[in-house]
C-alpha cells in the first residue's frame, strides 16, 4: 500500500493554517528540463538553507518533519521529490511490503540526474540569500555525498547511512562533509564504512551503536540516543559552515 497526501493542505488548525504561509509544495525545474515537486518550509530572516534528501520512501511525513525541524532551527529547508523522474507523488511507509515496492525505484535511480535535481533545489534556496547545505538519509545520504563532490557552492554535506558512498569514495568532496553510520546496519557492512573512512580521511565519519534508519522515529530501527547525537553533530557543522 502506498501513501498519498493532499499536497494543498498542511493542516486544518489555526496554528497549522498560519504555518501554511511558510510551508508548501512547489515545483522546480532541473537543468535538463525535468519538472518535479518539492516540499518547502521558508523561514523569514533565515541564516541559510538546507536541502533535505529523502530515503527511498519519498518525501513522506518523516522527511517533511525533518524539513520542518531544520526550519525550527532557523534554516529555510526544502525536500525535492527525487522519485518524480520515475513515479510522481510516490510516498510510502516502512512495512516489508512498502520496502519491497520501493526497491525497484531505488535500483533504477539515475544518480547524475538526481544530482541535477539537488542542484535545482540548492539554487532555489540560494536565490533567497545565504549559504546552503545538503543533508540526506539512506539513498539521500549517498546523494548528499555526490552533491558534495559534484556541485559547486555547497557549504557542507551530511549523509546518514548512505550505502552507495563506498562505490564513489574516490570522488573528493568540495566542502566539509560528515557521514553517520550504524554499527549494526545489515545493509551496509562495516568494511564499507571503514573503506570510506580510509579513502577520505578529510571526511568526518561517525559510527553509532544502532542499525539502518536509526534517525527515523517512524521506523522500528529508531535509536533516540544515536539520533540525538548525530543531530547535534549535524547542527554543529551547519552552524560552522552556514551560520
Amino acid at each position: 500500500m502506498h501513501l498519498y497526501i493532499n499536497k494543498d493542505k498542511c493542516g486544518s488548525s489555526p496554528l497549522a493554517q498560519n504555518a501554511e504561509e511558510n510551508m508548501s509544495w512547489i515545483q522546480l525545474t532541473a537543468e535538463d528540463g525535468h519538472r518535479f515537486d518539492a516540499y518547502e518550509h521558508k523561514v523569514e530572516g533565515a541564516v541559510g538553507g538546507v536541502v533535505v534528501l529523502q530515503e527511498m520512501f519519498g518525501v513522506n511525513e518523516h522527511i517533511r518533519s525533518v524539513v520542518d525541524r531544520f526550519a525550527a532551527a532557523g534554516y529555510s529547508a526544502i525536500a525535492p521529490a527525487l522519485f518524480d523522474r520515475q513515479q510522481r507523488d510516490y510516498q510510502t511507509g516502512y512495512s516489508p511490503e512498502e520496502i519491497a515496492a520501493s526497491l525497484p525505484l531505488l535500483k533504477a535511480i539515475d544518480w547524475s540526474a538526481s544530482v541535477k535535481d539537488v542542484a535545482a533545489a540548492q539554487a532555489h534556496l540560494k536565490s533567497q540569500g545565504g549559504k546552503t547545505s545538503v543533508v540526506g538519509f539512506c539513498f539521500g545520504g549517498s546523494l548528499a555525498y555526490l552533491a558534495a563532490t559534484r556541485l559547486e557552492g555547497v557549504a557542507s554535506a551530511v549523509g546518514y547511512y548512505g550505502g552507495y558512498i563506498a562505490k564513489v569514495s574516490d570522488e573528493v568532496p568540495n566542502c566539509p562533509t560528515m557521514l553517520h553510520y550504524g554499527a549494526t546496519d545489515q545493509t551496509i557492512p562495516l568494511s564499507d564504512v571503514e573503506a570510506v573512512a580510509e579513502a577520505r580521511p578529510e571526511v568526518d565519519v561517525f559510527i553509532y551503536d544502532a542499525g539502518h534508519g536509526f534517525n527515523c522515529d517512524a521506523r522500528a530501527s529508531f535509536d533516540s540516543e544515536s539520533a540525538a547525537l548525530a543531530w547535534d553533530r549535524t547542527m554543529a557543522l551547519l552552524a560552522t559552515t552556514i551560520g
